[in-house]
C-alpha cells in the first residue's frame, strides 16, 4: 500500500467524520447523511477525485464543501505538515462539525472554517496549488479557476460531469472524468 491515496484513506478512516448511529455502515460505498441536506461522499468518489488532484506533499490546498471535514482530512494526509489545507463550508453547523472532527486528526495544518455568503473558495488567500470542490456547479466557476496558482488543478463536477482543470500559462485545460452526483454548489 505504497499509493499516497490508499494511504490516505487508511490513515483517515470514514467512521470518524460520521454521526455515531452511522459508523457501522462507514463501508458502504455511497453517500452517508450527514444532517441539514449534506452528504459524506461515496468513498469510490472521493478516491477519484484525490487521483484526479494528484496532491503533493507541500502542496497549498483548498477544499470547497467541507462537510464533515473527511476530505480535508484527507487532503491533510497528503500534503503533510509542510502543506497547508483551508477547507471552507457554507453551512455554520456542518463548518463546527467538519472542524471539529479535523481537529481530533492531530492534523493541524488544516482548518474547516465559514465560507462567507456569496464568495466562492478564498479569493484572498491564493495561490492554490490545488482546489477540491465537492459540490455540483451549474458552470466552471472563473472566480476559482483564478485562484489557481500555475500548474495547480482544479476538480469539479458540472453538470453532473467530473472535470479537472489544469491551470496553462494562457487558459486553463479542461478534461471530463465520468459522471457523477452532488448536492448543488450554492
Amino acid at each position: 500500500m505504497d499509493d499516497p491515496v490508499s494511504q490516505a484513506f487508511a490513515a483517515t478512516p470514514r467512521a470518524w467524520f460520521l454521526a455515531a448511529a452511522d459508523r457501522p455502515r462507514a463501508g458502504f460505498d455511497g453517500p452517508i447523511g450527514i444532517g441539514l441536506g449534506q452528504t459524506n461522499s461515496q468513498p469510490r468518489t472521493v478516491e477519484a477525485m484525490l487521483r484526479l488532484l494528484e496532491v503533493a506533499p507541500g502542496h497549498r490546498v483548498l477544499d470547497i464543501g467541507a462537510g464533515s471535514g473527511w476530505t480535508t482530512a484527507l487532503l491533510a494526509h497528503l500534503t503533510g505538515p509542510d502543506g497547508a489545507v483551508d477547507g471552507v463550508e457554507l453551512l455554520p453547523a456542518l463548518a463546527d462539525l467538519g472542524s471539529s472532527n479535523l481537529e481530533r486528526t492531530g492534523r493541524p495544518w488544516a482548518t474547516v472554517r465559514l465560507a462567507a455568503a456569496g464568495v466562492l473558495g478564498l479569493p484572498d488567500q491564493p495561490p492554490y496549488d490545488r482546489i477540491l470542490v465537492s459540490a455540483e456547479a451549474r458552470t466552471l466557476p472563473d472566480r476559482l479557476v483564478a485562484q489557481l496558482a500555475p500548474g495547480g488543478r482544479l476538480v469539479i463536477p458540472v453538470r453532473g460531469r467530473m472535470l479537472l482543470v489544469v491551470a496553462g500559462p494562457d487558459w486553463p485545460e479542461i478534461t471530463e472524468h465520468g459522471r457523477y452526483r452532488f448536492v448543488p454548489l450554492r
